[in-house]
């Protein structure tokens, strides 16, 4: 797509800081830099977001991951942990529609990222549970 930040810079039209690349992903430190070393990677191949990968897309992509990650504890002593997040449409933080997943270093409980988890196990009868597994189930197997 022209107008696609992710596949100028695929393409060598912007400037990034590439830290990986093979034939099918390239990585990059995000300038936003939530934590030191926040890294994207990124398909080459241009998709929305994970709702459009194929099964082959998805095992290119992922395959990566372990390699980046690796790669993020051990350049920096101080890395603790790391968190793999990938944003899927805007309700969910996505604002690059070419899918991407962070990888971001962990040093303290207190970095400047940080997620935060409802526990709603109160909220949802046996009833209600065994629904939303059927259903989702049954949406599984029609892929």
């Amino acid at each position: 797509m022209s107008d696609c930040i992710f596949c100028m810079i695929r393409d060598g039209e912007i400037p990034s800081r590439k830290i990986y690349e093979d034939e099918n992903v390239f990585a990059i430190l995000d300038n936003s830099q939530v934590t030191p070393g926040h890294t994207l990677l990124i398909p080459k191949k241009h998709v929305r977001n994970i709702y459009d990968y194929d099964e082959e897309l998805a095992s290119e992509v992922f395959a990566a991951v372990p390699k980046v990650a690796r790669a993020l504890r051990d350049f920096d002593p101080a890395v603790q942990g790391l968190n793999i997040l990938i944003n899927n449409e805007e309700v969910a933080s996505q604002t690059v529609f070419h899918s991407h997943i962070h990888l971001l270093p962990r040093y303290t409980e207190e970095d400047d990222f940080g997620l935060e988890w409802a526990y709603n196990e109160d909220k949802y009868s046996d009833e209600e549970l065994d629904d939303m597994q059927n259903n989702i189930a049954n949406e599984v197997e029609e892929f």
